[in-house]
């Protein structure tokens, strides 16, 4: 589940970490009356009498691609919020079709005297919190870090070490005075279940503060029942329509832009499909990642909105039972999609694991036009090419 820059920063805040005032808008009046509050101090934050308009979209690189803009005036806020709101923002993360800017984030604009990129994720050999940290942080740093991969340095931090931690901040030129907020974020990321925290640029101002002037939540769907303030946090943000049903059903479900949908258990399954996809030439409508808690209802509820997507050309049905879901789960789910759905579309099912030959009988006993394939690779191939137009 991915918090919006607001939500994300508002949470942050909580933990004592500074960021810059500032108030979310839905329209171009909304936004130049946020500027007052902003000026005052009313809103949370440091203030400023120069502004940002920052457009709210799930993918990056929106400072390159015209998302973020600086007024001096509460009227020029206005002008620049009428210019991004309604408008389809076209990145390098969000694909040809772009996202359309249903709300901007008006702030204050610091002063800033040095920019760094700080993350945490889990580091997959310990378990624990692992910080990854650059001297190049701003818009630049995703260009830098594929051309350089010794941009960012990572340091595993088990517990609140601020030994070790002021002493890897000083190889990257960061003073001592970082090293609290940085364990606020760590406090952060391990109180709410977050499976990413970025904060880029993560800046020292002209006065000498650290703040976060841009930040980045994904928190693990998986732990939501921990945490029931994450739905009222999901609810008060803008999430595409069929991502917002997904996750309702238990589904994690990424749009994208290709012709093949996709249905996959695991994120990592769903993510290596997709690579595969990408790889044999084909390119997937979807990413999917059926959590352990969904139900067949559930799991047709997914696949239903890939059979509603007139861009989808053939369902790729890629599962490996075990644990919490079993193949024949994810089969009845995909049989009651289809049994509802006026389109019926070509699918390639691969089911290896738990009940597998349960689940493909119960595909061929509800008449789901399904080719069966055994392996992964021959599943996308096949399905890749009936996209392409083969028979």
């Amino acid at each position: 589940m991915l918090l919006s820059e607001y939500k994300s920063k508002e949470l942050l805040h909580q933990y004592g970490l500074k960021v810059p005032s500032g108030r979310i808008a839905r329209t171009a009046d909304e936004a130049e009356a946020a500027c007052a509050g902003i000026l005052s101090g009313s809103y949370p934050g440091i203030a400023s009498k120069k502004y940002a308009v920052k457009a709210q979209i799930a993918a990056g690189g929106r400072g390159l691609a015209g998302g973020v803009r600086f007024a001096a005036t509460p009227s020029s806020v206005r002008d620049e919020a009428a210019r991004m709101l309604g408008r389809n923002l076209v990145t390098q993360q969000t694909g040809p079709e772009g996202e359309t800017v249903a709300s901007v984030y008006v702030e204050a604009a610091l002063d800033l005297k040095a920019q760094y990129f700080v993350a945490f994720a889990l580091d997959l050999d310990s378990g624990a919190p692992m910080l990854l940290a650059s001297s190049d942080g701003g818009v630049e740093f995703e260009q830098k870090a594929r051309m350089d991969s010794d941009t960012v340095h990572t340091l595993v931090i088990p517990d609140e070490d601020r030994v070790a931690l002021t002493a890897f901040l000083s190889d990257l030129g960061v003073d001592e005075a970082a090293a609290d907020p940085i364990l606020a974020a760590r406090r952060a990321f391990l109180d709410n279940d977050m499976t990413l925290l970025e904060i880029n640029p993560f800046a020292k101002t002209a006065e000498g503060d650290w703040v976060a002037i841009d930040a980045k939540i994904t928190l693990d769907a998986s732990a939501a029942f921990r945490h029931p303030e994450f739905e009222t946090m999901l609810a008060e943000q803008a999430i595409p329509g069929v991502e917002a049903e997904a996750a309702k059903s238990n589904i994690n479900f990424v749009k994208l832009d290709g012709d093949m949908g996709v249905v996959v258990n695991g994120a990592g399954l769903g993510l290596a499909t997709n690579d595969m996809i990408a790889d044999a030439g084909g390119k997937a409508a979807n990413f999917m990642d059926i959590r352990t808690t969904a139900t067949s209802f559930d799991i047709a509820k997914g696949v239903e909105l890939l059979l509603k997507d007139p861009k989808v050309k053939v369902i790729l049905l890629n599962v490996h039972g075990g644990g919490m879901t079993v193949c024949d789960t994810v089969a009845e789910g995909v049989a009651f999609a289809y049994s509802r759905a006026e389109r019926k579309l070509p699918c390639v099912a691969r089911l290896a694991g738990t009940n597998a030959d349960w689940g493909l009988r119960i595909l061929k006993d509800r008449k789901v036009p399904a080719e069966v394939v055994s392996d992964m690779t021959g599943a996308v191939k096949r399905a890749v090419a009936l996209a392409q137009g083969a028979r």
